[in-house]
């Protein structure tokens, strides 16, 4: 079947506005103090096609009208493909041919964002203008440059500096006074594996709070490895966070558009295999205590093609959403959360609230923090979640259980070591799964989880959550998913339907971790 090329991409930011809206479905979230910070949690979509990338089918208000007045996202972010692009955001072709995406976002998705916002459309929301860049050698990575400001020229600029330095770019596509400043700063760097390395200590350098680098569906080429990620974090920690664990692209015919014919190319339960194998690639990184987080998007490309004959995606929280802890109502303040771990990702609302930290004697740790502890020292796990009555398909959604999944910290292999190339981690397992008799409901409506363990090592803790059972023939098997068959039905519109039924039945949601670091005892007098 012909495939319409998708991307991957995440967040990077050029227009921001302040944000108030709840998600659908999630009105009754607590937007309260929570630990030692003031915030609440936003829903956002942070990887998003337009016209202006050349293999999709929607204008940038079109896609702004469902992912905010339809499926009530708090933030969203376009991240076009950094590749030449032939129209505008309303699919109009652009005179004279084919221009660099920067130049398509300061020319026109960025006036247009301002245009919308200024005529009081998508009023207390945050908007992202980004792009996904084809790294070197490998695959789509979402790409955030915020600069001194998000949606500054200066900031538009260094976009299309990034778009000069690395990638393909004809040198005559842009303006020859800025190529002859960029030539005197750096070379160009497109075409090895080393070049891709360069962009992200390029980043790194330059916008090392205020960009973002994140890699989207990591086994559908299988070119990513355990090894490159660890590289890639060692040289860009602050840019480099985090992967597309639970891709977009749900309404192919493969989930998300993984059909190579390996195992390990595969989705299991919507996600990717580096996320959905306990104990694989995730876990590995986790194990040494890197701050590496999970993320979900739409990959918004469109729905049904215009001819009718193919599926892609769904719009942007219509199917997945990303929940971030934010403090302000800035697209830096949005870019803050994201890397500090404190999220978690949901298909099809099976949860729209979650609340998870760790405590120990006088403190407490959340999702992407560390809880300082002493040999031996109790801790106490709490989780409390909610869902909603109903999910955007008008079913009724019940988490079945949730799993409390740990695993061994042992610290950061060394490069050139077989443990840099281990993309396992043997000492993960599922700690404790809990189903409906293990909670209780409190006056607020939350699910709530109590769970005690001695900290004897260094450890994390993440949480994954299912509504289907721990045996499902075809879909589970002992509480682990199993991997997705390829829907194909010639008809096409029941191919669609039987898609989007496959996919509601199927839901999971994951946290990132906490982790427990243990003070030995041992040699204290």
């Amino acid at each position: 079947m012909l495939r319409q090329c998708k991307a991957i991409s995440v967040l990077a930011l050029s227009f921001s506005i302040l944000l108030q809206g709840l998600p659908v479905n999630a009105k009754e979230v607590e937007n309260v103090k929570s630990g030692n910070s003031e915030g609440r949690w936003l829903t956002g979509e942070y990887h998003t096609h337009t016209f202006q990338s050349d293999d999709s089918q929607q204008s940038l208000e079109e896609l702004l009208d469902h992912g905010f007045d339809q499926y009530g996202m708090d933030w969203i972010g376009i991240s076009d493909h950094l590749r030449p692009s032939s129209r505008d955001d309303e699919g109009n072709p652009i005179p004279g041919g084919p221009i660099p995406m920067s130049q398509g976002i300061m020319q026109f998705q960025a006036p247009k964002i301002k245009q919308l916002q200024d005529a009081g459309r998508y009023k207390n929301k945050i908007i992202f203008s980004g792009f996904e860049w084809d790294m070197p050698t490998y695959e789509h990575v979402g790409i955030g440059i915020l600069g001194d400001q998000a949606g500054s020229m200066k900031t538009l600029k260094a976009i299309n500096q990034f778009e000069y330095l690395f990638t393909d770019r004809d040198e005559k596509m842009f303006n020859s006074e800025d190529v002859s400043v960029w030539n005197a700063q750096d070379q160009r760097a497109y075409k090895t594996p080393q070049d891709a390395r360069t962009a992200l200590v390029w980043l790194e350098k330059n916008y090392k709070n205020t960009s973002f680098a994140i890699f989207n569906h990591p086994s559908r080429k299988r070119v990513y490895t355990v090894s490159d990620f660890r590289d890639f974090n060692n040289i860009a920690p602050n840019v480099a966070f985090g992967f597309e664990g639970m891709p977009g692209n749900q309404m192919e015919p493969d989930r998300g558009g993984l059909n190579l014919s390996t195992p390990e190319n595969r989705t299991y339960g919507g996600s990717d295999y580096m996320l959905a194998k306990l104990g694989g690639t995730w876990d590995a990184l986790l194990g040494e205590g890197r701050h590496f987080w999970n993320f979900s998007n739409s990959d918004s490309h469109f729905h049904i093609s215009d001819n009718g004959l193919y599926s892609s995606g769904y719009w942007p929280g219509q199917y997945s959403k990303n929940y971030t802890w934010v403090n302000g109502s800035s697209a830096q303040a949005v870019v803050d959360g994201m890397r500090s771990g404190k999220s978690f990702s949901v298909f099809g609302d099976l949860i729209n609230a979650l609340d998870f930290r760790a405590k120990g004697a006088g403190d407490e740790a959340e999702m992407g923090e560390t809880l300082q502890v002493k040999e031996g020292q109790l801790v106490t796990i709490t989780i409390r979640f909610k869902s909603p009555a109903k999910n955007n398909n008008g079913d009724p959604v019940q988490v079945d259980h949730v799993d409390l999944i740990a695993g061994d910290v042992t610290g950061k292999a060394a490069p050139n070591t077989d443990a840099y190339n281990k993309n396992t981690n043997d000492t993960t397992k599922v700690m404790k799964r809990f189903s409906s008799k293990d909670w209780k409901t409190d006056h607020n409506g939350y699910n709530v989880i109590t769970f005690k363990t001695r900290a004897d090592k260094d450890q994390y803790f993440r949480l994954r959550g299912t509504n289907l059972g721990v045996n499902v023939p075809g879909e589970t098997s002992n509480g682990e998913p199993l991997i997705d068959p390829v829907t194909n039905i010639e008809d096409n519109e029941t191919r669609f339907a039987e898609i989007n039924k496959r996919n509601y039945q199927d839901l999971w949601f994951y946290s990132n971790p906490i982790f427990v670091s243990v003070e030995d005892q041992s040699n204290k007098e």
